[in-house]
């Protein structure tokens, strides 16, 4: 159950109007691919970890308006597995804010509801990052409100690969016990990536005008509706995910079909 829109969007820009935003349509599932810290704070002549840091509260703003609007999942694409080849002091700060950040906001997102789950390889994290993640699961995983999927040490090529290996695997075993193995299909590999059991995206955001799609639910994404903004990541607020659902809203969904 979705909030008023006028309690989401008190102050809304000029020329901007909420009450644009068909509630009966808003998407199942949106992705979100927060680029541009490093910009921000470069402009700022500061060092990139501020503005990952800065990041943070764009973040607490996209998670609380996607409640509030009744959106089930949202993904954030986190640490990509590229990432490591990053300055090293730049990872390891990283590492130690998604820790910090965690632990400082699973008790209000347990509050509110939401379900914490990540996506990605989390054995190569520190072990405090790990356990982190850990136990923001642990704690919110019973909750029946929004899914913050956190996409962290993940790529999609190596999630599809992964996939593969796991229904090799699977057929194996069914022939070793003399059993015909499950059909090679498009369900049957989505039931082996880590999204199994949530819903293909139907709507990607990429924040800081980047025209690509980085390694990110390639899977997923074949029919999910792309918006990307000019604008850097830190200053990505309510009203700019309202401007990307105003966008999604407005287009038309064939899936491939002609209507």
């Amino acid at each position: 159950m979705s909030k008023p829109l006028d309690y989401i969007f008190p102050n809304p820009p000029q020329g901007l109007n909420p009450g644009d935003l068909d509630l009966n349509r808003i998407p199942q599932h949106v992705a979100l691919i927060m680029d541009g810290n490093g910009r921000w704070a470069k402009k700022r002549g500061w060092k990139r970890l501020r503005g990952h840091k800065a990041g943070i509260e764009a973040v607490r703003e996209s998670i609380r308006m996607a409640s509030d609007l009744g959106i089930r999942y949202l993904t954030i694409y986190s640490f990509s597995s590229e990432n490591w080849s990053r300055p090293q002091d730049e990872v390891v700060g990283l590492m130690d804010l998604f820790a910090k950040t965690m632990l400082a906001e699973v008790d209000g997102l347990h509050e509110e509801h939401v379900r914490v789950k990540t996506i990605g390889d989390l054995t190569a994290l520190p072990a405090d990052t790990r356990d982190a993640f850990d136990e923001a699961w642990e704690k919110t995983k019973d909750n029946d409100g929004m899914t913050l999927v956190v996409a962290v040490n993940y790529g999609s090529r190596n999630e599809i690969l992964h996939a593969v290996e796991r229904y090799m695997e699977d057929a194996g075993t069914a022939l070793e016990h003399g059993v015909e193995p499950e059909p090679l299909t498009e369900q049957a590999l989505s039931d082996r990536m880590m999204t199994a059991g949530i819903p293909d995206p139907d709507l990607l955001i990429r924040t800081s005008g980047e025209m690509r799609v980085s390694n990110f639910l390639l899977w997923q994404i074949a029919y999910t509706e792309l918006v990307v903004t000019d604008v850097l990541w830190p200053d990505f607020d309510r009203y700019e995910f309202l401007r990307a659902l105003l966008q999604y809203q407005g287009r038309d969904r064939r899936f491939g079909g002609v209507k």
